[in-house]
């Protein structure tokens, strides 16, 4: 007697196709965010109106004049156009009310933010973000006003500025893995798993690919 050989029937082409998504869209769950080159540093800007304005000079060079606003913000950048701004943007009059003019001298606003964990080198916290008022000569640089509310500064060879208020304690502009979502937040997961649209756009797939085998399971019996 000749034994029976059952035929095998083909994969339906939608199943294969809607297989093939689903497990492209598993493999993008896995995967981390995209990273790419940026650099720790302190920012330099200047208050222009209502906006935060990325200097065009270093402060060792620049001379602000009595009423101006200037802020410092510390970050993972990767370059100027990408570069965080102050959080907060405050007055003149609100920083330097409590400090009268005087002959001779000048007074520049500065804000100075810290940043964010996030951004902070390892092992250190980022202080909370200040403002204050100094009162210099009519000839000081930013870095002179500076040095007056916010020491210890600390600059490498270069005059590259590093650390202001002794913050942070090591490095200076250097080079470190950026991540994107950490300026564009990426959508919410749980337990650093993929996320719930990822998750629920597998399962509408895999429903698909189902439900094309019972078709054509279906049309062969008939």
């Amino acid at each position: 007697m000749t034994p029976v050989r059952r035929r095998r029937r083909p994969v339906p082409a939608g199943f294969a196709l809607a297989l093939t998504l689903a497990l492209t869209l598993g493999a993008g769950a896995v995967a981390g965010p995209a990273q790419a080159a940026g650099y720790r540093y302190w920012s330099f800007w200047e208050r222009q109106g209502t906006t935060w304005t990325y200097a065009t000079q270093g402060p060792a060079t620049a001379h602000p004049s009595d009423g101006d606003v200037q802020g410092f913000r510390f970050a993972v950048s990767a370059d100027s156009k990408d570069a965080a701004v102050p959080r907060s943007s405050p007055t003149f009059a609100e920083v330097c009310a409590g400090t009268p003019a005087e002959p001779g001298r000048k007074r520049v606003a500065l804000a100075l933010d810290f940043g964010t964990p996030q951004d902070a080198p390892g092992g250190e916290t980022p202080p909370a973000a200040r403002t204050a008022c100094a009162r210099v000569p009519e000839n000081a640089t930013t870095a002179d006003a500076l040095a007056a509310v916010a020491k210890p500064l600390r600059y490498n060879s270069a005059a590259l500025l590093c650390a202001i208020a002794g913050y942070p304690r090591t490095g200076c502009g250097e080079q470190v893995s950026w991540r994107q979502a950490s300026h564009d937040p990426a959508p919410k997961t749980s337990d650093g798993g993929p996320s719930v649209g990822l998750l629920a756009g597998g399962a509408a797939v895999l429903a698909v690919a189902a439900a094309a085998v019972l078709r054509s399971r279906r049309r062969n019996r008939n």
